[in-house]
């Protein structure tokens, strides 16, 4: 089979995840180890035994993810050390899900492991200050039709547009609170099935985080990003980033745009992937690939049994 490995976002965090990968495998143990010493406290506590508030609390959810990821990878790889090269050679590409972008970077040897826990760590703080706006869940309704919606409801004081193209079905709108509120209305007219308000503080994936992406920016260049030696698949654009500079662009523009996971999902398809490895916390991409591709052989990767199957 044709392989590519995939990294889950904000949603799949559950307490105790990457807890009996860590007490057995001394791979996943040094990762979580790096993840604390980076941050310079313990991410791998709050994996481990939460609290829940604590690790659903976005600053702490993203380097979260990001550590139990990249520590599932080094315990298939056999070692930190081995991740990039284990990549390469069994997958012809990685992607990752909005903050999963960060693990497929460090899989993809473009951030070390500790700069994309870090990182990815800012990114949370400045995600969780912004206040503005909210976000909602559409269930059973067509992209073009959300789309253009969106549009219609719109104003220049009150915009809301498409955050997440999750799969066909579920989407996610993002925007000022009574531009969801008309859209949410105007969907349901349409036929949406369900349009569910989420629990978030701020318009993720939308304009009113324009201020967030910029602060970002500044962070990601006190950071070296080199050449991925393996594709990463742009979250924007649904094609390989293939240097450092669209690297570099990419990070910061990701959080004030939309997450194209159906046609990043598509294209790897029509490049011949056949077998999607998601590799993290929980399964929620396997769901999500499933019914974008439901011809695709889908492996779900988190613990300590499901390693061992793979393997």
């Amino acid at each position: 089979m044709t392989r590519a490995f995939v990294f889950p976002g904000q949603g799949a965090q559950i307490v105790g995840m990457g807890r009996d990968l860590a007490q057995q495998n001394s791979a996943a143990r040094e990762l979580f180890a790096l993840a604390d010493a980076a941050l310079g406290w313990s991410i791998s506590d709050i994996c481990f035994h939460g609290p829940e508030d604590a690790l659903t609390a976005t600053e702490n959810t993203q380097p979260a993810l990001v550590a139990t990821s990249l520590a599932v990878l080094a315990a298939l790889a056999g070692g930190v050390d081995k991740m990039v090269h284990f990549s390469c050679q069994h997958a012809v590409a990685v992607a990752g899900h909005s903050l999963g972008e960060y693990s497929a970077l460090a899989a993809a040897g473009s951030l070390s492991p500790t700069d994309a826990i870090s990182l990815v760590r800012r990114r949370g703080e400045l995600m969780a200050a912004a206040r503005s706006g909210g976000m909602a869940a559409v269930i059973g309704l067509d992209d073009d039709t959300i789309d253009a919606i969106c549009a219609r409801v719109s104003t220049p004081d009150a915009a809301v547009v498409v955050a997440n193209y999750n799969s066909p079905g579920q989407t996610v709108i993002s925007g000022a609170q009574r531009a969801i509120e008309a859209a949410s209305v105007a969907l349901k007219e349409a036929g949406a099935k369900r349009v569910l308000p989420l629990r978030v503080s701020a318009a993720f994936h939308s304009p009113l985080m324009y201020d967030a992406a910029q602060t970002l920016q500044r962070h990601v260049e006190l950071y070296t990003i080199h050449t991925p030696q393996i594709p990463v698949i742009s979250n924007i654009t649904a094609r390989p980033l293939l240097d450092a500079d669209a690297i570099r662009a990419e990070l910061p523009a990701q959080v004030n745009s939309a997450v194209r996971w159906v046609s990043s999902i598509e294209y790897l398809r029509q490049s011949g992937v056949d077998h999607f490895v998601e590799i993290g916390a929980g399964n929620v991409l396997a769901g999500l690939i499933k019914r974008i591709a439901p011809d695709a052989t889908v492996t779900s990767i988190s613990d300590v049994a499901s390693l061992a199957q793979f393997a």
